[in-house]
């Protein structure tokens, strides 16, 4: 007979990286100005190979070179991501950019645009046609290293967060982000606050909450949300989460791709729910900011806090 006892008497395996701590039982700390709510767009601008590797697609996937669902998702950079840019401007707020290094080389002109927004760069990746997540270590830790030395090449950025594609792990992943230099990871989306991950230097890397549930990926392309509805998500998520940011304080990350938000008749629905969102900014309770800056917020507080942070 199998002994199945450590089934069902021991511990399941775990990843170590951080304890159990109830959202009910952190630091009452602010953020800026007394915020009590964080609210960040993460906006996530792409390039694919042509003719091989990954995508999301509009319609079934056809033999290479699948042109329909290629030129689907080029829509984004050659118009979507402009006409996005626009209305974050109209509405005065600033984005975490993921962005794919391959744009230097395919559309430097939307990157140079996002840069003289003084958006902050977020790394994610060379394409979104690869997962890094199967790649050798070795591989791995030159991917992260070449993007960073990319955007401060071109960008005049030293990057400090990261997203991987297809939020695409290795077991090594968070240990090899702490060792090139990244301060924080955007691919854990299993919690509300800030908070610290372990690595295998020791080194402190914090995840950023990123959200898997307001995003335009798994809620247009996979359940086949309407942009109208997917607004009203927007509206609901920030409602909701204000009310319970007054107990505790609160991240709330939007997660959009051009080249499903920047078609028209998404875009202005999208418009309609970040107006209603933005309408909150002169009342004090609201940090319309980036995930850096939330990364340097928690990162001073745990200066005087370590306890709260570990």
């Amino acid at each position: 007979m199998i002994n199945t006892q450590h089934r069902y008497l021991g511990e399941l395996p775990s990843h170590g990286r951080f304890g159990y701590r109830p959202i009910t039982r952190r630091l009452p700390y602010q953020w800026p100005g007394g915020a009590r709510l964080a609210v960040y767009i993460g906006f996530n601008v792409e390039h694919f190979a042509f003719g091989e590797g990954l995508g999301a697609g509009i319609g079934p996937a056809s033999p290479q070179p699948d042109v329909l669902n290629y030129s689907w998702r080029e829509y984004g950079n050659r118009v979507g991501a402009w006409r996005c840019l626009e209305l974050f401007d109209q509405l005065g707020m600033p984005c975490g950019a993921l962005i794919n290094t391959a744009l230097y080389d395919h559309c430097p002109e939307l990157v140079a645009a996002m840069v003289a927004r003084g958006d902050e760069l977020i790394g994610h990746g060379h394409t979104n046609a690869e997962r890094q997540g199967s790649m050798p270590a070795a591989a791995e830790r030159e991917l992260l290293v070449s993007c960073r030395q990319r955007m401060l090449k071109e960008s005049g950025q030293q990057v400090q967060g990261w997203l991987s594609p297809w939020i695409s792990e290795s077991l090594q992943t968070p240990d090899l982000l702490a060792d090139t230099g990244y301060r924080y990871t955007l691919n854990w989306c299993h919690d509300d606050q800030p908070g610290c991950m372990r690595t295998s230097s020791g080194k402190t890397l914090w995840a950023v909450p990123y959200p898997q549930e307001l995003n335009d990926i798994p809620m247009i392309v996979a359940r086949q949300l309407d942009a109208k509805d997917f607004a009203q998500m927007i509206i609901d998520q920030f409602e909701e989460m204000l009310d319970q940011s007054r107990r505790q304080p609160l991240v709330m990350g939007i997660a959009l791709h051009p080249y499903l938000v920047g078609q028209p008749y998404r875009l202005r629905h999208l418009r309609r729910a970040l107006q209603h969102i933005a309408a909150e900014r002169d009342r004090g309770s609201v940090w319309f900011t980036t995930p850096g800056a939330i990364c340097s917020h928690v990162e001073e507080l745990r200066q005087h806090h370590p306890e709260d942070f570990a």
